[in-house]
């Protein structure tokens, strides 16, 4: 800590009406959020909690005053790096702002920034209501990192992601000033739309303190669907086939042959007839019993010609049964490798196979395992690239992978990321997927709202190279 940051500090204390619940300076504390699950460790020189909307407003009216880097985290869940404090300075925890209420009759979620997703989803089914969005990390994550990151999930392509959800937000500009984007309500239309400005921003342009979520009927019944099939592609052809036919199942989740082959060997049993090492669809549907019964009757005909075996839930038993696998799949994958690099890539419908067959030739050149699987119904992938960390010449083949992956993924009208962000680690590719001028633009607004430049700094448009820094060894509780 140079001179200066211990001045603010000094000064920031003097402003605070409890400085013992908002600022702690302990290693424990600062070791604790000096990484999210990028696991690159950065310490910061304090860790803030504030305990009231005045504090956050004092915290960063300060921090401009004296140029200190301020990052917002919750649970720490990021996988590139949102909310690594890489430029040190301060670190405001807002996961003890963790408050829900559901107005039953509305529909609506008020929610607080450290409220884990989980939480939410579970206050909402309570009344009968749902909250559709559900990230890997669900259990973890909180919903103030899932609106900065935009986060999807399996529900994706028929239930749409956070940013679906968000009727409103308030909160503080990075100059300490308070403002609401939205109101309470299921129509608004007075002025710039700066609500959706701040989700997907990853913590750069301001701080949420509350939101509004909208919530929709919690669906009636489920089905499950595990479907085997020949190869990767014929997989990806019966993906077209059913949304062809109208078909929209809620989940609609993909695992390619090498996804299944690892996780076959690390003991998994698979529950269907199949020759050799199968691709997998997992389909749920959905909605009013009569429905789901409808819409199953009409799954089976499309998987009859296509799938090698298929099996459906008819108990909650079974359909824990059918989930394992996809469940089991990304431990499974570290027999391929000690290390992945593991990204969220997006391409239309049309551009499935292609990708896969992209994948399957990079295994080919690199040596490498490149093992995908993800949600197939909105095309959003998640391809991996397996390496040895301790052998230089895996990890420079392996970046170079992952850049002919990015390259391709754009060539094919694509996008870089459907749900984790830029953050860190994705800054080497963010020029792949924009122009010089839209780059321009998004940091003239970044400009516009904090002029100091003290929010999350570095993050998205600062070329970071990660593959220099080595990753923190510490198990996460999210961890597999």
């Amino acid at each position: 800590m140079n001179v200066e940051d211990d001045t603010a500090l000094k000064v920031l204390r003097e402003a605070l009406d409890t400085p013992d619940d908002v600022i702690f300076t302990d290693e424990i504390s600062r070791d604790a959020a000096s990484l999210d699950n990028l696991k690159l460790s950065f310490l910061p020189d304090a860790v803030l909690r504030p305990q009231e909307e005045k504090d956050i407003a004092e915290i960063l009216k300060i921090a401009n005053r004296f140029h200190i880097p301020v990052t917002v985290r919750g649970a720490g869940s990021a996988t590139t790096g949102s909310a690594t404090p890489v430029k040190a300075g301060w670190v405001i925890d807002m996961a003890h702002w963790n408050q829900v209420h559901i107005d039953a009759v509305s529909g609506m979620a008020y929610v607080q920034p450290g409220a884990t997703t989980q939480s939410i989803r579970d206050a909402a089914e309570k009344e009968g209501w749902c909250y559709p969005p559900d990230p890997s990390s669900v259990k973890y994550c909180t919903i103030g990192g899932n609106i900065a990151c935009n986060a999807g999930g399996m529900h994706g392509a028929k239930y749409g992601v956070t940013r679906d959800y968000v009727m409103a937000m308030e909160g503080f500009l990075p100059t300490g000033e308070w403002v609401r984007w939205g109101a309470n309500l299921k129509k608004f239309s007075a002025g710039y739309n700066l609500r959706d400005l701040w989700i997907g921003s990853e913590g750069t342009l301001g701080i949420i303190t509350g939101a509004v979520l909208k919530l929709i009927k919690k669906p009636e019944t489920e089905r499950t669907f595990l479907a085997s099939f020949k190869d990767d592609q014929t997989a990806l052809q019966a993906v077209k086939s059913i949304l062809s036919a109208r078909l929209v199942p809620a989940v609609m989740e993909f695992l390619d042959q090498q996804t299944v082959d690892c996780t076959l060997k690390s003991g998994f049993e698979l529950p269907l007839q199949t020759k050799g090492v199968p691709a997998i669809l997992l389909i749920e549907l959905d909605g009013h019993p009569a429905v789901v019964e409808g819409e199953t009757q009409q799954l089976k005909e499309l998987l009859k010609p296509l799938a090698e075996d298929f099996r459906v839930s008819e108990s909650d038993e079974e359909k824990e049964l059918l989930w394992k696998i996809r469940r089991s799949c990304s431990k499974a994958m570290f027999q391929l490798g000690t290390n992945k690099l593991n990204e969220d890539v997006v391409v239309p419908l049309e551009a499935q196979i292609p990708l896969i067959e992209f994948t399957l030739q990079l295994k080919e050149e690199t040596g490498l395992a490149t093992p995908t699987f993800g949600h197939a119904a909105d095309g959003n992938f998640h391809v991996h690239v397996m390496y040895n960390r301790d052998d230089p010449e895996q990890l420079k083949i392996a970046e170079a992978a992952v850049m002919k992956i990015m390259k391709k993924v754009v060539s094919l009208g694509g996008a870089i990321s459907g749900e984790h962000g830029i953050g860190l680690a994705k800054t080497p590719f963010l020029r792949v997927q924009h122009q010089q001028a839209e780059i321009n633009a998004m940091q003239a607004i970044k400009k516009a709202l904090d002029p100091k430049g003290i929010l999350n700094p570095v993050k998205i448009f600062t070329l970071f190279p990660v593959w220099e820094h080595t990753p923190d060894t510490r198990k996460m509780p999210w961890d597999h």
